[in-house]
C-alpha cells in the first residue's frame, strides 16, 4: 500500500479513523497547535478544514464534469447571502455528523462546543440573503450547475446590542479570526471602472462606435466557497468579490512624505466591499451603494464571459451556456453591463447584443413597497457610470418605441413604463430596467405574484403577459430541521421508518397516518419541551430573563418594520397585562412573548418599537402580580444561528403583517416545519401555508389585501377605531402615561401619534380581530391533544415549502435547465 494512497484516504476518507487523523493533522500543520494547548477556536478551525477537505474533492470533480458537459449554468446574482454557520450543515450534507461526533468524543472533544464556536458570515441581512443561501444549497441538492455571485463584505450589516432598551449597532467583524471555508483566487481578478467620459471612434471595419474612458479603476478579486448538496456528489460555487486598488501603494508619494496619499487609493478602493448596505441617507452613501452594485455585477459578468470563451467559444451562444437570475433589483445593472461588454469589448452589434442579453436574464421581485423599489438619480449615473447611462437611454428609446406602437396615443402609459422617471429629479428606475432586460419575471408567493401583475408591473404584464410567473419561496430542511432540530428529525425518521423526507420533504405526508397516535403525541410534546428548555437556558444566559418552558412560547422574529406590525403584538401584550392586573385572566394561558430582529440604523420608528418592547418587558417582568402569567423577552442580534434556537422552541409563530405588504416571508415556513402553529393574516406565503396545512390548523385574522386597499381608498380613519374601542384606547393611553418610560410621557408619542392619526399599516383596524384570534389560540393550547395534532399536521403538510421544490420550478419553467448528476470520483 503506497503512502500517497494512505494520505489520500486520510484527507478525504469518511471513516472515524480518517476524520480523527485529518483533524489532528490540520490542527498541527495548518493551525500550528498541539491538542493540549489548542483554544476552542483552534479546534473549530481544524474541524472546518477537515470537513472542507472532503468538499474539495467533490468540488473539483463537479467543476471538471460541468466544464466538459457544457451544461447550462445558473448564475445567481445577489447583493447578500445570509449563509449561517457552515460546519454543521456540511457535516449533515456529507452524511458524517454522527461519525464526526464519535471521532470528537474519542479525542476527548465536545462536538457541540466546537460547532457553537463558528462565527456566522456577515454577508446578509434578512429574507433576501437567507433565500439566496437556501437556493444555493438546494441548487446543489437538485444537481443543477450553479455559481452564486456577490460581494465579500469585510464587515456585516451590524451586531445588535440592547442598551437601556435601545438597539445599538456594533461592528460585525466576522473575518477577524479568518474564514476556513473560502479559497482566495488572486488569478481571478477583473478591472472595474468609474467616472470619466465616453468618446466615439471607428473600429477596424469603419463602423462608428463608443467607448468608455473611466477616470479611475479598481480590481475585484474572487473568493470561492464550495456549496455542497445533500445526498449528492454535486458541489456548486459561491464566488464573492473583494475590492482592491489597482495600485495599493504609491511609493513616490511615500518618499515625498505624503504617507496618507501613498495608501489613499487602497483605502478608497477597499471601501467598496467594506460593509453591507452602507447608510444611503447622505449623498456619499448613495454613491457608495451604486459603486457596490456596479462592482459586483461587472466582475460577475466579466467572469461569465471568461468562462464561456475558455470552455464554449463564440459569445453568440452565451445565453445557451448561462442563465442569470437577478435576486431583486440590486444586480439589475448587470443587464446594462453585459450590453457594454458585448458592444464595446467584444464588437457585437446592437441587435446581437440585445438578443443575447434578453435571453440571459431573469428577475425576481421581492417587494410591493414603493420605497423599496430602487431608483438612482440620473446625475449620479452621469458622474459614476456615463457609458451605462448612454446605454440605458438607448434601451429606453427602443423600448418606448415598442410601447407606443402597441398602445397608440397612451403617453401616460409610456411615462409610467419608461426606464427614466421624468417628474422632478430625473431618476433611473431599476425595477423597470430589470423587467425590460429579462426573459422572465417572477414573484415569490401566489398573492404577491398576482399583485405584481395587477398593480406594480400592470403595464408590463399587459405588454408581455407570458413573461410573468410565480415561484413561491422555500427553505432548506437540512438547516432548519435536521441541524436546528435534531430531536424532531430523529422522531420523524423513527416514525416514518426512513430519512428520505430530508431530500423529498413531501414525504412528511406519511406522518398524517400517525396523527392520532397517543404515543407519538407524547413524544412530540417531549421534543418540543426539550427545545423550549434549551432556549430558556440560553435566554437566561443571554438576557438574564427566565422563561418557563411550560408556558406558551409566542414568537415574532423578523426584521423590524412597521408593515410587519411588531407594535400590534405589543398592544396585545399590554392588553394581557391590563386584564391580569384587573383580575380578568380566566381566558388566558401563561405565555412567554419572545421577539427578535434588527431595525435599519436610520429607521427611527422601528428602533422605537424595539425600545417599547424592552420597556414593556421591564415593567411586566418585574411585576409579581403577573409573573405567573407572562414574560416578555427580546432576543438580541437575531441571525441564522439564533434563529436555529428559536424555530424548534416556538409554539406560536406571529406572521401578522398587513395583508398585501409581505411578498412571501420564509420565517413562517421555518416555524411551521418545526411544529409551531401560525397566527397570521392572508399575506405573502401565509395564504399558501394555510391552504397546505388546513384552515383548521391555522389561526387567521385581519383584513384581506382587497379590504385593506378599499378602506384606504375610501378614507381610513384610525382615530375612529381609537375612540370607539375602549380597550384599544386604554392600551395606547397606557403607553402615553409614562408607565413604560419612567414617567416620560413623550418618549413613545411619535409611535402612538402615528398610529392614531395615520396608521399606514392599519394596526388599529386589525386590533380587535387580532385579540379575538389570540383568545382562540389560548383555548386551543389548553387542549394538549388538539394542539399536538395541529402541530403534527403543520409539519406533515409543509413539504411544498422546501427550497428544493422552488428550485425545481425555476429550473423547469424559468431557467430551462436540467439536473446534471455527478458520479463519485
Amino acid at each position: 500500500m503506497s503512502s500517497s494512497s494512505t494520505h489520500e484516504r486520510t484527507r478525504t476518507g469518511m471513516s472515524k479513523t480518517a476524520l480523527k487523523q485529518d483533524f489532528l493533522d490540520n490542527l498541527f500543520y495548518i493551525q500550528g497547535r498541539f491538542r493540549e494547548v489548542a483554544t476552542p477556536h483552534d479546534l473549530y478551525m481544524a474541524a472546518a478544514f477537515t470537513t472542507r477537505d472532503r468538499l474539495l474533492k467533490r468540488w473539483v470533480n463537479s467543476a471538471q464534469v460541468f466544464k466538459t458537459s457544457h451544461a447550462r449554468t445558473v448564475c445567481y446574482l445577489s447583493a447578500e447571502y445570509l449563509l449561517g454557520p457552515h460546519l454543521a450543515c456540511n457535516l449533515v450534507n456529507l452524511g458524517i455528523t454522527d461519525t464526526a461526533r464519535q471521532a470528537g468524543a474519542e479525542l476527548g472533544l465536545n462536538f457541540d462546543a466546537i460547532v457553537e464556536e463558528e462565527e456566522e458570515p456577515g454577508l446578509g441581512n434578512g429574507g433576501l440573503g437567507r433565500l439566496a443561501a437556501c437556493f444555493m444549497e438546494s441548487l446543489s441538492t437538485c444537481q443543477v450547475p450553479a455559481i452564486g455571485y456577490g460581494i465579500r463584505y469585510e464587515f456585516g450589516i451590524f451586531d445588535q446590542a440592547i442598551e437601556d432598551g435601545w438597539q445599538v449597532e456594533k461592528t460585525d467583524n466576522w473575518l477577524r479570526n479568518g474564514n476556513p471555508w473560502e479559497i482566495p483566487r488572486p488569478k481571478i481578478c477583473f478591472p472595474v471602472g468609474y467616472g470619466g467620459h465616453t468618446e466615439s471612434y471607428r473600429d477596424e471595419h469603419g463602423q462608428m462606435r463608443l467607448r468608455w474612458q473611466p477616470a479611475f479603476m479598481i480590481n475585484g478579486m474572487a473568493y470561492d466557497t464550495p456549496i455542497l448538496g445533500y445526498g449528492t456528489e454535486n458541489v456548486n460555487l459561491l464566488r464573492l468579490w473583494k475590492a482592491e486598488a489597482s495600485e495599493s501603494f504609491n511609493f513616490q508619494a511615500f518618499n515625498t512624505g505624503d504617507y496618507y496619499g501613498a495608501v489613499y487609493s487602497k483605502i478608497e478602493a477597499e471601501t467598496i466591499s467594506k460593509v453591507l448596505y452602507p447608510n444611503d441617507e447622505p449623498e456619499i452613501g448613495k454613491e457608495l451603494r451604486l459603486k457596490q452594485q456596479y462592482f459586483f455585477v461587472s466582475c460577475s459578468m466579466q467572469d461569465m464571459i471568461r468562462l464561456h470563451l475558455n470552455t464554449v467559444g463564440p459569445l453568440e451562444s452565451f445565453a445557451e451556456k448561462f442563465v442569470v437570475q437577478l435576486n431583486d433589483t440590486h444586480p439589475a445593472l448587470a443587464v446594462v453591463e453585459l450590453m457594454r461588454l458585448l458592444l464595446d469589448d467584444h464588437g457585437l452589434n446592437w441587435e446581437q447584443a440585445w438578443d443575447i442579453t434578453r435571453h440571459t436574464f431573469c428577475y425576481t421581485n421581492h417587494t410591493l413597497l414603493p420605497e423599496a423599489l430602487e431608483t438612482w438619480s440620473v446625475a449620479l449615473f452621469e458622474r459614476l457610470l456615463p457609458r451605462h447611462l448612454d446605454l440605458i437611454y438607448e434601451i429606453n428609446r427602443r423600448f418606448l418605441d415598442e410601447v407606443r406602437m402597441r398602445f397608440l396615443g397612451d403617453e401616460a402609459r409610456v411615462w409610467r413604463m419608461s426606464l427614466i422617471a421624468e417628474g422632478g429629479e430625473r431618476r433611473v428606475r431599476m425595477a423597470n430596467l430589470a423587467v425590460v432586460g429579462s426573459q422572465a419575471v417572477n414573484g415569490v408567493a401566489e398573492l404577491h405574484s398576482a399583485l405584481v401583475k395587477a398593480t406594480l408591473f400592470k403595464d408590463f404584464a399587459e405588454l408581455w403577459p407570458e413573461r410573468f410567473h410565480n415561484v413561491t419561496n422555500g427553505v432548506t430542511p437540512r438547516r432548519f430541521m435536521v441541524v436546528a432540530n435534531p430531536r424532531l428529525s430523529r422522531l420523524i425518521t423513527q416514525t416514518c421508518g426512513h430519512d428520505a423526507w430530508i431530500r423529498d420533504l413531501e414525504r412528511l405526508r406519511e406522518l398524517e397516518t400517525h396523527q392520532d397516535d397517543a404515543g407519538l403525541h407524547a413524544d412530540w410534546r417531549a421534543v418540543k419541551l426539550a427545545a423550549k428548555q434549551d432556549l430558556a437556558t440560553w435566554m437566561q444566559q443571554a438576557t438574564g430573563i427566565h422563561l418557563d418552558p411550560a408556558s406558551l412560547f409566542d414568537v415574532q422574529a423578523k426584521r423590524f418594520h412597521e408593515y410587519k406590525r411588531q407594535h400590534l403584538n405589543i398592544l396585545h401584550i399590554i392588553r394581557c397585562y391590563q386584564r391580569i392586573k384587573q383580575g380578568e385572566s380566566q381566558n388566558l394561558v401563561p405565555r412567554a412573548f419572545i421577539f427578535g430582529g434588527k431595525a435599519a440604523p436610520g429607521y427611527f420608528m422601528a428602533k422605537l418599537m424595539i425600545k417599547l418592547i424592552n420597556a414593556v418587558a421591564e415593567v411586566v417582568n418585574n411585576d409579581p402580580q403577573v409573573n405567573g402569567w407572562m414574560r416578555v423577552a427580546f432576543l438580541p442580534n437575531f441571525n441564522v444561528k439564533n434563529g436555529q434556537r428559536l424555530y424548534p422552541a416556538a409554539d406560536l409563530s406571529e406572521q401578522i403583517s398587513l395583508a398585501g405588504k409581505e411578498a412571501s416571508g420564509t420565517g413562517n415556513m421555518k416555524f411551521s416545519m418545526n411544529g409551531a402553529l401560525t397566527i397570521g393574516t392572508l399575506d405573502g406565503a401565509n395564504v399558501e401555508i394555510r391552504e397546505a396545512v388546513g384552515a383548521e390548523n391555522f389561526f387567521l385574522f385581519g383584513l384581506t389585501a382587497e379590504a385593506a386597499l378599499q378602506q384606504q381608498l375610501t378614507g381610513y380613519r384610525p382615530w375612529e377605531y381609537y375612540q370607539s374601542d375602549i380597550e384599544l384606547k386604554s392600551d395606547i393611553d397606557l403607553i402615553n402615561s409614562g408607565l413604560f418610560s419612567h414617567g416620560d410621557t413623550q418618549l413613545f408619542r411619535p409611535l402612538t401619534d402615528n398610529l392614531v392619526n395615520h396608521d399606514p399599516f392599519m394596526v388599529l383596524a386589525d386590533y380587535r380581530a387580532y385579540l379575538e384570534c389570540q383568545q382562540t389560540v389560548s383555548a386551543a393550547y389548553q387542549d394538549p391533544e388538539r394542539w399536538t395534532r395541529m402541530s403534527l399536521l403543520n409539519v406533515a403538510r409543509i413539504g411544498r415549502f422546501s427550497s428544493d421544490r422552488a428550485i425545481r420550478e425555476y429550473a423547469e419553467h424559468i431557467w430551462k435547465v436540467t439536473p446534471n448528476p455527478i458520479e463519485a470520483a
